[in-house]
């Protein structure tokens, strides 16, 4: 299992992730657009996830809400692209912060031992992403596709 690479480059509004798999594309796609399955594995260990929507086709939509002991976070977004094993494009928000919409492409590739998960970033504004960091995105991050790469795993 090869660990995941986060890259967020100083005075921009990006946020960059990398992981490689021992899945394939196919196994990959499906573990993280379906429903049942994406409540397994995405947040942070420390938070229960409930997928209340999850249409992924393009102009589907999707919301779900991590909860612990000192509240609620819910998230929500629209699917603008789908492509079957190779890609999605998305939005994301944070209902805490409404408004702060942020543009995610998620690309399949694969390599010799699997395939490798890339995902681009764009926040609304620099500020946007530093808070998102600040509030411990890279956590959520690591902790997801770890997540990710043991529910891959066990299938």
């Amino acid at each position: 299992m090869t660990g995941t690479t986060i890259n967020t480059p100083a005075g921009t509004p990006f946020v960059e992730v990398t992981r490689d798999f021992e899945a394939t594309p196919a196994q990959l796609f499906r573990v993280m657009t379906d429903r049942d399955l994406v409540a397994q594995w995405l947040g942070p260990r420390d938070l229960e996830a409930t997928v209340e929507e999850y249409d992924v086709r393009a102009g589907g939509k999707y919301r779900y809400v991590h909860r612990d002991a000192t509240g609620e976070y819910a998230f929500r977004g629209v699917f603008h692209a789908v492509e079957q094993d190779k890609l999605v494009i998305q939005t994301f928000e944070w209902e805490g912060a409404p408004g702060e919409v942020c543009l995610e492409k998620m690309t399949l590739e694969p390599t010799e031992k699997g395939v490798r998960l890339h995902q681009q970033s764009v926040f609304p504004s620099v500020e946007a992403r530093d808070q998102s960091i600040e509030y411990g995105m890279e956590n959520g991050i690591h902790d997801s596709m770890d997540r990710l790469a043991e529910l891959l795993a066990k299938s």
